[in-house]
């Protein structure tokens, strides 16, 4: 079967640089500056041998690539031939027709093969409009050494409780060692979407089915005095303003307990070329507060075609290069099998050599988990687990997630964040005719 299909993949790559040869272009890409993104450029020379085509790369911090793909697409500023985007946008822009329709891609690309739920939150209508490059939940990743330092064991299914408790445990600050890391940093896919994946688990909700801001609740209370109190005893210094990329160093510098973070980030802690503490990671779900929902979230780094793009099958060849089972299988001959991209298809976890990842079962786990059409203890009129998909909600959760910020540095208090954060929500939703 596998000299089959390489057989087929060589007769497709055969056909697409003949057809490439005879009009070569350059395409320029937006991405994000996350480890398995930087990992794709330095094989884009594989994807330029097979077709022909060049790659220019624009490489952005994760708020600064939101900002400069939706000022482009929504101007028709024409900057990009492929965007890296995710969850949150694909499904608006496509109904916007801002997207080219993935609908036509090639037999041996197998769209089948795509997770349904990484599938589901890429579509518009049931059409596909980016193809995953990888997918995520969240999950705890933990120093097994420190947590037995401390006389404790994680458990199966933890709770937020356990999890402030082993953090204080685990700290010692005479040594640089803090209990536990989490995003602080405003931005409404920074810390915006960790504090709301982790109010869910507290019974908050962005909205009631009127649309009306609850952060004016026990349960958004409750969460943001959690979070703070336990980041004040146990987090690094200037916690507020440390995202994914910040927490990542941290903990690959053996400076963290515990992080609850990203679930393609397992990969790079296990790492031993980058990772100080490699040997010494485990790995649970995300913890909650038995109300019924674990605070992980539901997320796709996604690549997708504008709509006015002038070299649109180039852009093609490139995203059926990228998301595919090849490139997973070039990345595992150049990397290692812990290092391909995840959460992305089906047969990746089918696959025994994959299975024998010791990050894989749990990733998945984490993945069927998580349900962005019910993803909050109260029933809520929004889709989407660590966001609200409504046009909307990226300006609102960016303004709400600098009023946490504050909040967390210690500029104001939690008390007057959610008020802030209440108002603010509240006349932009009425702004926007929601109310």
């Amino acid at each position: 079967m596998f000299v089959k299909n390489a057989l087929c993949a060589a007769t497709a790559i055969s056909l697409i640089t003949t057809a490439g040869s005879a009009s070569a272009e350059t395409i320029t890409i937006a991405t994000v500056n996350n480890g398995d993104m930087i990992r794709m450029q330095g094989l884009t020379d594989d994807f330029t041998a097979k077709t022909g085509h060049d790659v220019e790369w624009v490489t952005l911090e994760e708020n600064v690539l939101r900002q400069r793909v939706t000022t482009d697409i929504s101007t028709k500023g024409g900057a990009f031939d492929i965007m890296t985007i995710g969850m949150y946008e694909t499904p608006i822009w496509g109904a916007n027709g801002w997207l080219v329709a993935l609908d036509n891609l090639s037999e041996d690309y197998d769209a089948a093969d795509i997770l349904p739920a990484m599938a589901g939150g890429l579509s518009h209508d049931g059409t596909l409009y980016a193809a995953p490059f990888y997918g995520e939940s969240s999950m705890i990743m933990y120093r097994t050494d420190l947590m037995e330092k401390a006389g404790l064991e994680m458990p199966k299914d933890p709770t937020w409780t356990f999890v402030r408790e082993a953090a204080a445990a685990m700290t010692d600050r005479d040594n640089e060692i803090n209990g536990i890391c989490l995003r602080g940093k405003a931005g409404w896919g920074e810390g915006g979407a960790f504090i709301t994946a982790m109010s869910n688990s507290f019974g908050a909700r962005w909205f009631d089915m009127d649309w009306n801001a609850q952060f004016d609740t026990e349960a958004w209370a409750n969460t943001l005095k959690f979070f703070k109190g336990m980041m004040d005893e146990s987090g690094p210094a200037g916690y507020a303003t440390n995202g994914f990329n910040e927490n990542l160093s941290l903990f690959q510098q053996g400076k963290c307990g515990m992080w609850i973070d990203a679930t393609v980030a397992a990969s790079f802690v296990t790492n031993p070329n980058d990772s100080t503490v490699a040997d010494k990671v485990g790995f649970a779900l995300a913890p909650d507060n038995g109300l019924g929902k674990r605070s992980n979230w539901l997320w796709a780094w996604a690549l997708a075609i504008p709509a006015g793009t002038q070299k649109q099958d180039a852009a093609i060849q490139f995203i059926e290069w990228a998301t595919s089972k090849d490139y997973i299988e070039l990345v595992a001959a150049n990397e290692g099998w812990a290092n391909v991209p995840p959460g992305a298809r089906i047969s990746l976890y089918e696959n025994p050599n994959y299975q024998a990842v010791p990050f894989a079962q749990m990733t998945l786990d984490s993945i069927l988990s998580a349900d962005p059409n019910n993803s909050t203890v109260e029933e809520s009129p929004y889709v989407g687990v660590q966001f609200a998909a409504i046009p909307e909600f990226a300006g609102i959760a960016t303004e709400v997630s600098q009023e946490f910020s504050a909040a967390y540095a210690g500029q104001q208090t939690v008390e007057k964040a959610l008020s802030n954060a209440q108002a603010l929500t509240n006349d932009a939703m009425e702004a926007a005719g929601y109310r």
